[in-house]
């Protein structure tokens, strides 16, 4: 079983603190690094909608551990199957993030098993992180021992980034980048295209290599092809 789980998961390089544009998430921010890399630190849960960046946080935690000489691990719950045979198979990590909660809710089986690695986190001092769509109260679990678990962790609730926001973020990104995105290309952009942040800079970064491959400019008509080609 432990070798389906993601113990040597490549923490993905867009996905660290350092990338997180934290505005009013300042301070779940400033907490979930003080977990990821020192004992002791209250454990956390984030909830929030998606795009709030729970999954980002939790996935910088795990690399800041990484980098601070833990072993750290990351379960997905909403792409893994058998919740409650991965969760009775995580061994030997020293922070655990565990995203998606709501995908076990209503699950028993799995419902225990989670109370079980909470209780077994406590005692080893292995330190957790949890997210969700949903503060703890309001997740459909069953076992009202793992919700009062659960709800006893540094709560947070996270805020999406707002358009202006997303505009700021993506001019400094692409500033970084040395490409000039100006108001008329934005303004096209979010008319047409997903808000989604991360999809946002996957297609900066694509269209970075497209304006250097045509050693062209980023301007609305360049846009448009891309767009159109790129299906």
């Amino acid at each position: 079983m432990t070798a389906q789980l993601p113990l040597s998961l490549r923490w993905p390089r867009r996905q660290r603190f350092e990338h997180f544009h934290a505005g009013i998430n300042a301070a779940a921010v400033a907490a979930t690094r003080v977990l990821a890399v020192q004992t002791g630190a209250p454990w956390l849960y984030l909830n929030g909608p998606a795009g709030s960046g729970k999954s980002h946080l939790l996935l910088a935690a795990c690399q800041a551990a990484s980098e601070a000489g833990r072993s750290a691990q990351y379960l997905p719950l909403k792409a893994l199957r058998d919740h409650a045979a991965v969760i009775r198979g995580v061994a030997g990590s020293e922070f655990l993030a565990l995203d998606n909660l709501e995908a076990l809710a209503g699950d028993r089986d799995a419902e225990h098993a989670l109370f079980d690695l909470y209780n077994r986190a406590r005692a080893e001092g292995t330190a957790l992180i949890f997210a969700a769509e949903s503060v703890p109260a309001h997740l459909p679990i069953t076992l009202p021992d793992l919700r009062s678990r659960l709800g006893a962790c540094t709560q947070f609730a996270l805020k999406p980034l707002d358009d202006a926001e997303r505009r700021e973020v993506l001019k400094s990104q692409a500033a970084l980048r040395g490409i000039e995105l100006d108001d008329t290309v934005l303004d096209w952009l979010f008319a047409r295209y997903v808000r989604d942040l991360g999809a946002l800079l996957d297609l900066l970064d694509r269209l970075d290599q497209a304006s250097l491959a045509a050693q062209r400019r980023i301007t609305v008509p360049f846009l448009r092809t891309f767009l159109r080609e790129a299906g």
